[in-house]
């Protein structure tokens, strides 16, 4: 298995573009799967349009769905972290993309973005493992 792990900062975005940095990676490998996985609690990954606004309205949807006030029993951090414990339960901490002569096989308009609404925590890990098919 060939592996690589990325170091993403979030301060400045909640959904960052992953998708040259997994197309690079894929570049030189044969046929097989790209799995792409964040090792934290607090953040995941998703394939969606970007650049059109569906980013923005993703994270919209997330703020909606998990509000950051004081419901959540986990209660450490900045109010409301306990949502971002409840992300990875929504947004997937892991993607398998099939890939063929080095590229990843993604849909026109997909991108593989990591999901991080987390304001305590900007240093992400995001790993990066191909196996062969």
């Amino acid at each position: 298995m060939n592996t690589e792990l990325l170091d993403v900062d979030t301060s400045r975005r909640r959904i960052v573009d992953l998708t040259s940095a997994v197309r690079d990676f894929c570049a030189s490998q044969p046929d097989g799967l790209c799995n792409v996985f964040v090792p934290h609690a607090t953040a995941g990954l998703a394939l969606i349009e970007t650049g059109a606004g569906s980013d923005e309205d993703f994270v919209d949807a997330l703020e909606r769905l998990l509000p950051r006030d004081d419901r959540y029993r986990h209660a450490h951090g900045s109010p409301g972290h306990g949502a971002d414990h409840v992300l990875p339960g929504l947004v997937s901490p892991s993607v398998t993309v099939p890939v063929i002569g080095g590229e990843p096989l993604l849909g026109t308009w997909q991108s593989l973005v990591l999901v991080d609404l987390n304001r305590d925590n900007p240093r992400r890990s995001v790993r990066l493992s191909f196996v062969s098919g």
